[in-house]
């Protein structure tokens, strides 16, 4: 099935302009989902509103949004007055500021969507602005109104093409240290470090999505055939929790690396380790 565009406008840098089409790059159709079923007879519910004060039911028809201020006054807003007071869209995605592709905290990053020509006859202005950006290894920071809303989107190469990338708000992002503000600074160094460094670089290797797989959605499926099957469902292996309780133990294993061969590789420096202290240890001569 062809994918079918959600958005349409032009992609403007300076004086040039090419048309252009946004395709979402991820989707959620192809998750399980569920349903709400009355367990006596098998069918969908449906949801029903109660007024919160007199409990009484409300009509769909009655229904409208609203905004609940600081006082709890609810002031009502139409379909008509929400629509009044959003800009309108000029279907336009100016470039007029460029950053570093990686000069932006991924924290602000939201939902990717890719950008492709909107017409055979975009395509070489397209494929200009693609190769200019990529050969500088910049990407494109532009506001427009998508879905209603005034949004920023950081556009990027991507192969053939370009993604654009919905940014959150900095008011919708909240401050690290509010997090991170009570961690305590450790000094690591030495050992530890070096075991931990090692373990890193062993580990090293390149991003495969399909190396990951949804654990979740394979047990609930497996659950579903066994239930039409009537069998009890295979049961997924469950990951072994570690007992080691010693940071340094648990990173020795982790490196692969037993007290034998920690002794040999430290041999030296633990034998001179221990000759100081037996010196220090030893009584001192009183002078004679």
């Amino acid at each position: 099935m062809a994918a079918r565009a959600i958005w349409r406008g032009d992609l403007v840098i300076g004086e040039l302009t090419c048309p252009v089409a946004l395709y979402s790059a991820v989707t959620a159709q192809e998750r399980v989902s569920f349903h709400i079923i009355n367990r006596d007879t098998g069918h969908r519910v449906r949801r029903e509103y109660f007024d919160a004060d007199t409990d009484q039911g409300v009509d769909n028809d009655d229904l409208v949004k609203g905004y609940e201020t600081s006082e709890g006054q609810a002031i009502i807003l139409t379909p008509d007055e929400i629509r009044d007071a959003v800009p309108d869209s000029d279907k336009t995605l100016e470039m007029a500021s460029f950053i570093p592709c990686d000069g932006i905290d991924t924290v602000f990053l939201e939902r990717p969507y890719y950008l492709a020509p909107g017409s055979r006859q975009a395509l070489e202005v397209y494929d200009l602005v693609r190769e200019a950006m990529a050969a500088k290894g910049v990407a494109a920071l532009v506001q427009t109104v998508l879905f209603r809303r005034v949004r920023s989107l950081l556009i990027r190469p991507h192969g053939k093409g370009m993604i654009a990338t919905t940014l959150n708000f900095d008011y919708e992002v909240r401050p690290a240290k509010d997090t991170f503000g009570g961690i305590s600074a450790v000094k690591i160094e030495g050992e530890m470090l070096e075991l931990a460094q090692h373990i890193i670089e062993t580990k090293q290797g390149e991003f495969d999505p399909a190396e990951f797989e949804d654990r979740y959605e394979e047990a609930v499926i497996e659950l579903v055939k066994a239930k039409i099957a009537g069998r009890k469902p295979k049961r997924l292996p469950k990951r072994k929790a570690s007992n080691v309780t010693d940071l340094m133990e648990a990173l020795r294993k982790s490196a692969g690396v037993g007290a034998k061969d920690e002794g040999k590789r430290k041999g030296p420096a633990k034998r001179a380790s221990t000759a100081g202290a037996k010196a220090k240890s030893a009584p001192k001569r009183k002078a004679g």
